[in-house]
């Protein structure tokens, strides 16, 4: 059986925004899409203190990995409440 247990890869959220905030454009399409953010951020926060990889959510959802990670990437796609309430209960 696969190895379930998440195994997070480290990220410095701050140095990535100090560094794509000097693009052209980036910090106001950054700033629109901040709602978004926050649900994606929330998601990772809570699938992580459920110490669950994306493959597992994905099992006990009946879904893909795939589809997590397209679920978890803020600003590509509207997921339905529907969905959301699935992941929820996934995550606990």
């Amino acid at each position: 059986m696969a190895d379930l247990r998440y195994k997070p890869v480290p990220h410095d959220h701050a140095e990535f925004l100090a560094s794509a905030c000097k693009r052209q454009g980036f910090a106001e399409e950054y700033d629109s899409l901040q709602l978004e953010y926050t649900l994606a951020g929330q998601m990772l926060k809570a699938r992580a203190k459920a110490g669950m990889t994306q493959d597992a959510v994905a099992q006990r959802m009946g879904t893909t990995k795939s589809a997590i990670s397209r679920l978890e990437a803020a600003g590509r796609h509207a997921p339905s409440l529907a969905t959301l309430k699935k992941y929820a209960a996934a995550v606990g």
